[in-house]
């Protein structure tokens, strides 16, 4: 209550005379509902967060008073986090990313770190200098009043408010309870229910008085289940014992069922396909739950059952390629589960490749392709295939003209597409449209936690909380999707320095360069940076690692658990792993792998192509 008092008096004071009205009266006069006390709850909280670091910065850099105004400063932000960044998602995501150097795009500069994780550091470990913590306060304030101008001055609207809310769900599911958002803290268990509460609060002062018109029930089910969810939490605040399975799939997935509910039955929204989520998907869990169109280029979007089938049929045909032996199906085996189960596959000359091939199961949703993240989409990647003189060696703006050996190609070309064209673009985009296709969200896990079925073990059960907690895998490999796609905006793919040894003996760093090349000014946070791969089907896609040096889950697990190759001894200043050791036991570390087992989904159907194409592996 203190707190509410407190925001409202600084949004007075802040705020002042500068309202405006007239928005108001447009929304009330369109969906009969004020949205103006919604904005006002976000602002009042931004507000009194920029306020307390005033405070913050008259206390001692450590110390438990400093620690009690920075938890506060991060309740305040948690409340309106979800319109705030949804406003501004580069700065949002500046004021509570991950304590990392940031690289600028323009002028690739290395920027040391800020935001709300970096002050925590400095707070809880007290290793940052007086002056530079000093200074890390006056960013974080600088962040906040660009955050609070954006809430200030752009008014709430029922699609800002469902998104906006839509993406704090997801935060919640994948970034607070696994620890992301505060690594030293581990306050993301008591935040997530003060965004609980944020999400309780402005719905009572937005759209409840629709539901109670409307669905009564529905609304006391909502109610009820947050109280439920927020009363799990308090009974285990332990970051290490939390039973995050439980969590989501008993107390936030009838949450956001719910919230679907509430947005169908107030009927004051526009559906939107520029966002990442099917906001028709009952859980965060389902198969149909991303929406494909917004991580595909605009060229490629929506593409027809013809254009997918030309695809499918140009993946195995070997002819694509310059000498006529090397297929999209030579290193994407649907049998290896669209991996190629090698260390490293081969060229079109026979001999060994740089890096281990990924699946492509679920390769679409990503937004960086390589290993080391050259290729910004599918589209380019396959690009990049063609062209690359060890692999198909072929120009993109010339036609492959040998695949028309296959009569059948004129027919689908002229249904996918109208005709021939000249250049290999739409080969390229048809193969694209296939791929996308190749999509499993039905997996063993995938089906226990959206409750269709109760067939998780003990230990299985134990390893995914392991992987949402003390084992720290989700904090790269972000649920539900398990890459390195960042939620909530999914417009970034994290790349991580890990220091993966030349071999399994753990004794020499790897010497590829990793994401080090792609710039002409050469950068030392670059040097061995890798992207973040999915953990789905990896059980399926040994060997592991860019160099495939892992041949098991077990000697993958033994190298995290060990603090990478930081923890192993190597040089690595800028190793984006925590260098200790996770101090996971064997039994632990079987229930983690035992878990990562249950995300195998595998069917997806290749029929006889596949089987007339073998002869080109």
């Amino acid at each position: 209550m203190d707190r509410l008092v407190l925001s409202i008096f600084v949004l007075v004071v802040f705020f002042g005379c500068k309202q405006n009205p007239k928005s108001t009266v447009a929304y009330l006069a369109e969906d009969g509902i004020d949205w103006k006390p919604v904005q006002d709850y976000y602002l009042g909280h931004i507000v009194t967060a920029h306020s307390l670091l005033d405070t913050l910065d008259s206390l001692p850099m450590t110390g438990d008073r400093t620690q009690e105004v920075f938890t506060e400063i991060r309740r305040e932000f948690k409340q309106a986090e979800p319109y705030a960044s949804y406003l501004n998602p580069e700065v949002g995501h500046r004021a509570n990313g991950p304590a990392l150097p940031i690289v600028t795009d323009d002028t690739q500069r290395v920027l040391l770190p800020i935001g709300l994780q970096k002050l925590e550091e400095s707070i809880y470990d007290g290793e940052e200098t007086e002056e530079r913590y000093r200074e890390e306060i006056s960013i974080m304030k600088g962040l906040l009043k660009n955050l609070m101008n954006g809430v200030k001055n752009r008014d709430v609207t029922p699609q800002r408010f469902f998104i906006a809310t839509h993406q704090q769900l997801m935060r919640i599911i994948s970034l607070s309870i696994s620890g992301f958002d505060t690594p030293v803290s581990l306050l993301g268990l008591q935040e997530t229910v003060v965004s609980l509460e944020s999400l309780k609060e402005t719905y009572e002062l937005s759209v409840q008085q629709l539901i109670l018109k409307n669905d009564p029930k529905l609304n006391a089910n909502f109610l009820e289940n947050i109280k439920k969810a927020q009363d799990f939490i308090s009974g285990n605040l332990d970051f290490n014992s939390f039973d995050r399975f439980t969590f989501i799939r008993d107390y936030m997935n009838p949450i956001t069922r719910n919230w679907v509910g509430i947005r169908e039955t107030a009927d004051i929204w526009e559906p939107v396909n520029n966002k990442p989520f099917n906001f028709d998907a009952p859980t965060f869990f389902e198969d149909n739950s991303f929406n494909i169109a917004f991580f595909t280029p605009p060229i490629n979007r929506n593409p027809t059952d013809k254009r997918i089938a030309l695809g499918k049929k140009l993946f195995f045909d070997p002819n694509l390629s310059e000498n006529g032996k090397m297929a999209c199906v030579s290193c994407h085996n649907p049998g290896k589960a669209w991996a190629d189960g090698l260390v490293v596959n081969y060229d079109k000359d026979g001999n060994p490749l740089e890096r281990n091939t990924p699946t492509l199961i679920n390769s679409a949703f990503q937004k960086s392709f390589f290993w080391d993240g050259r290729s910004p989409n599918l589209l380019d990647q396959i690009t990049s295939v063609f062209t690359n003189d060890k692999e198909f060696d072929s120009s993109v703006h010339q036609f492959s003209t040998e695949i028309l050996t296959d009569t059948t190609y004129i027919s689908l070309f002229k249904q996918a597409y109208g005709g021939i064209s000249g250049r290999n673009t739409e080969i390229i985009r048809a193969i694209s449209s296939y791929i996308s296709t190749l999509n499993g969200f039905n997996s063993k896990f995938d089906r226990n936690i959206r409750g269709e079925e109760d067939t998780f073990t003990e230990e299985e059960k134990l390893g995914f909380n392991l992987y949402m907690g003390k084992a720290l895998c989700a904090t790269c490999h972000f649920i539900p999707l398990t890459n390195g796609t960042v939620p909530p905006f999914f417009n970034d793919h994290e790349k991580e320095v890990i220091g993966v040894p030349e071999t399994a003996a753990n004794q020499k760093l790897d010497d590829d360069l990793g994401f080090y090349w792609r710039h002409e000014q050469k950068l030392e946070v670059h040097r061995g940076m890798f992207k973040t791969p999915t953990v789905r089907n990896a059980e399926l896609t040994a060997p592991y690692m860019h160099n495939g040096v892992y041949r098991t889950l077990e000697e993958v697990m033994d190298f995290y658990n060990k603090g990478g190759g930081g923890g192993m001894g190597f040089d690595l200043e800028y190793q984006t792993l925590p260098f200790d050791e996770l101090n996971l036991t064997v039994k632990e570390q079987k229930a983690i792998i035992a878990f990562m087992k249950t995300l195998s989904d595998t069917n997806m159907p290749y029929d006889e192509v596949y089987t007339e194409s073998e002869n080109t592996l």
